[in-house]
């Protein structure tokens, strides 16, 4: 049988190893708190100083043991409840209280003063529901053996704690936290990119509202994934947004299911899915308008939810099994999947509400395995079209072991981490400070100039140099604290005899080996910087040298510190990455992505400031409205692709026409502004006349068919001789380009002087 090209179904084992790799590290360290809880009913009366009684008294009678501080029984419609747990001994840095969620608002007293709060509780302890996040409470010195206190209120149909509880360093939190949601992040991911395929294919292909049904889908579930995924709140800590969008995405995966059904099985059975789709559609409105609206919470909606998909699925499911049989293999793939992914999402719902003991079920593994059975069937069919990628198979697959061995490496280092620690600290601290410096740098090349300052400090007690990229492949030293000259050259790469040096142990060029004296080993890190556009960059390369007789802690040794050193690199890069992304972002913020003119949003900033400097030097000040004569016409009639290569035309030509000082800008469809300071009138219109003849005279090409000549007209106005006032100077070009439309357009019309 012939081999299928697959390139893009090695991306999902790849990135699956790599989750799985970061799965490894678990929660290294953690101490679960699931023995020694007691709960009670109610709450608790207030002294004068606003300390609950209930935390100032034992009273043991009144508590009841309990397994996990969640749905004690007897609730009967209570709303308020206490927890209490003796926190145990352990050793720690910085240890903190870990809890996975609580329903749904949670004071924590210890000691007799209130240590964190979750939620507001007005005057009868009450409180609205605010979100689902983790929480991470910082424990105060000598907490071992003291009783800590959980006030709840729910209105829920759960009430305590929920999931995980256990105390860990707070570093090994976020590190755990990051390491649980890599595999939903990526799945994630992937799922994006299946949508993206899906919505390709249904602009090309006959079945588009099935495959705008899968694109649906996928795009459902990525949100899900990341809105779930505990991650999302180091992005950023809005627990409820991130919980309104888990539930639309949530409550839209049965809408989509339904429709993609429903345009497969086109027989009756068709009628029951198409009222499943709608149905749901009008409660996923409903269970997120109401609730924005403050007319109810929206985790009251989950349980309506849950039974209403149950009923779903099993009628989805009777109609799938009585045609399974009339479906396409592809179809059948990609119908297993969801219900692999239903499945999933019922074991889920199950645990939420309850009926099996609490884990983590993968619902990202069903969704990457529908990824999986799009991305089958998308290669099945068109598979003589990817033979050419076959070559890039061994690629793909080298780097997944080169990361898969670096991934395991970093794990057996996370395992000794906790032995470096004492080490470390002090680096870690001035590691704070200079990323803290970082951030505030206006650029790359300020927060490159400002590490360089900060890394001997770093590297002590190594001697070492730093090189900075010059060219692609040379880097130049700028930097050497500690040994010789003759340690660290001052070129490496490009055209000198001293080669890049790889990221692991380089020996010098050029010193003596075998007999003689033994040749220094230097250790060679990466400074590498994401790109939006260019990817990963290497800026720069750190050099270091142990220096003779250096004295480490024997269950240490060199190699944690270097391991130490190389992530200070990776923050840092990551703090670069940031800088870099804030550079493009603020440039893109100023600029049209058609035409790659400024656009109105930097045109409005930079004429209050004109108007600002010609009102101060009394400088005349110019503006030129432009707008393409007949545009919507010709692109009715062209299509938007010509249309679009008329607006980069007109664009290319005004910036070719005007000077330098002058400020070309896109300022909206095919209208376009010119501002020309220290421009008389009779300048501007001399220009704009130049402009409107040049335009005349070129002809519109579009895939080497001439498409006839396009016109523009002008509108011009100036200060202060058409007007005495900046703010009207934008009013009276607008006005003096309507008349020359009116007048019959490809004319520039100025704006008319005002009588003194």
């Amino acid at each position: 049988m012939e081999r299928r090209p697959g390139l893009l179904i090695w991306f999902l084992p790849a990135w699956l190893l790599l989750c799985l790799s970061a799965q490894a590290y678990g929660h290294t360290g953690a101490q679960a708190l699931d023995q020694g809880w007691e709960y009670r009913w109610g709450d608790s009366p207030f002294t004068a100083d606003g300390v609950p009684e209930w935390v100032l008294e034992d009273a043991p009678e009144q508590w009841h043991a309990i397994d996990f501080p969640s749905n004690p029984p007897g609730r009967d419609g209570r709303r308020h409840a206490w927890f209490r747990i003796t926190l145990p001994e352990g050793e720690w840095q910085a240890p903190v209280l870990y809890i996975y969620s609580v329903d749904i608002i949670v004071q924590v007293w210890f000691r007799g003063q209130k240590l964190y709060q979750y939620g507001h509780f007005d005057a009868e302890g009450q409180g609205a529901f605010e979100g689902w996040p983790w929480h991470a409470i910082e424990l105060p010195a000598g907490y071992e053996n003291e009783p800590i206190y959980f006030r709840v209120y729910s209105n829920y149909t759960d009430i305590g704690l929920w999931g995980e509880v256990a105390i860990l360093d707070k570093p090994d939190l976020i590190l755990n936290i990051l390491n649980t949601s890599m595999e939903s992040l990526v799945i994630a991911g992937v799922s994006i990119l299946i949508a993206l395929i899906s919505l390709v294919f249904a602009a090309t292909q006959t079945d588009r509202r099935g495959f705008a049904s899968i694109a649906l889908f996928a795009l459902a579930s990525a949100v899900m994934l990341v809105a779930e995924s505990q991650a999302s709140l180091l992005i950023a800590y809005q627990p409820l947004m991130w919980d309104y969008l888990a539930a639309g995405s949530y409550y839209l995966i049965p809408v989509a299911m339904a429709l993609l059904l429903e345009q497969w099985l086109r027989q009756p059975g068709s009628r029951l899915l198409n009222w499943i789709w709608k149905l749901h559609l009008v409660f996923l409105c409903g269970a997120l308008g109401l609730p924005l609206a403050g007319w109810l919470d929206l985790s009251s909606t989950f349980p309506v939810f849950d039974g209403l998909f149950l009923v779903s699925l099993l009628l989805m499911g009777v109609v799938a099994i009585r045609h399974y049989r009339s479906l396409s293999r592809e179809q059948q793939v990609i119908l297993v999947a969801y219900g692999l992914y239903a499945g999933l999402l019922v074991a889920d719902m199950a645990v939420a509400h309850g009926v099996v003991p609490w884990e983590r079920i993968p619902v990202s593994w069903g969704a990457l395995a529908f990824s999986v059975a799009v991305v089958s069937v998308s290669i099945r069919q068109y598979s003589r079209a990817h033979k050419d990628l076959a070559a890039l198979n061994l690629s793909l697959e080298r780097q997944v072991a080169e990361r898969t061995a670096r991934a395991e490496a970093l794990a057996l280092r996370e395992q000794d981490r906790a032995r470096q620690l004492l080490l470390e600290s002090h680096k870690a601290r001035k590691l704070a400070d200079v990323i803290s410096d970082l951030q505030d740098c206006k650029g790359v090349t300020q927060g490159l100039d400002a590490l360089v300052r900060s890394l001997p400090a770093l590297c002590q007690p190594m001697r070492g140099a730093f090189y900075r990229r010059v060219a692609p492949d040379r880097f130049e030293r700028v930097s050497r604290w500690g040994g010789a000259d003759a340690d660290f050259p001052d070129i490496l790469g490009g055209d000198t005899p001293v080669p890049l040096p790889t990221e692991s142990e380089w020996a010098v060029p050029g010193r003596a080996t075998g007999d003689g004296p033994s040749r220094p080993v230097v250790h060679c890190f990466w400074l590498n910087v994401e790109s939006a556009s260019a990817g990963s960059v290497t800026e720069g390369i750190l050099l270091v040298q142990p220096e003779p007789g250096l004295e480490t802690p024997q269950a240490v040794g060199l190699s944690q510190t270097l391991a130490s050193l190389q992530q200070f690199l990776d923050k840092i890069g990551i703090t670069l990455s940031g800088i870099l992304l804030r550079e493009d972002l603020a440039r893109f913020s100023y600029e049209d992505a058609l035409t790659g003119l400024r656009n109105r949003r930097y045109f409005d900033e930079l004429f209050h400031h004109e108007s600002a400097v010609a009102q101060r030097s009394g400088h005349a000040l110019s503006l030129l409205m432009v707008d393409i004569d007949h545009f919507k016409s010709f692109n009715d009639t062209y299509g938007h692709e010509a249309g679009d290569q008329v607006l980069r035309l007109v664009a290319s030509l005004l910036r070719e026409q005007f000077r330098e000082s002058d400020t070309v800008c896109r300022y909206g469809g095919e209208e376009f502004v010119v501002m020309m300071p220290r421009a008389s009138l009779g300048e501007a219109l001399d220009k704009a006349e130049a402009l409107r003849g040049s335009i005349a005279r070129v002809p519109v090409m579009d895939k080497g068919v001439d498409l006839g000549r396009i016109t523009i007209s002008v509108g011009v106005a100036t200060w202060p001789e058409s007007t005495e006032v900046f703010a009207s100077l934008l009013r009276e070009s607008d006005a003096a380009l309507y008349r020359a439309k009116s007048e019959g357009r490809n004319r520039v019309v100025a704006a008319a002087v005002p009588e003194l």
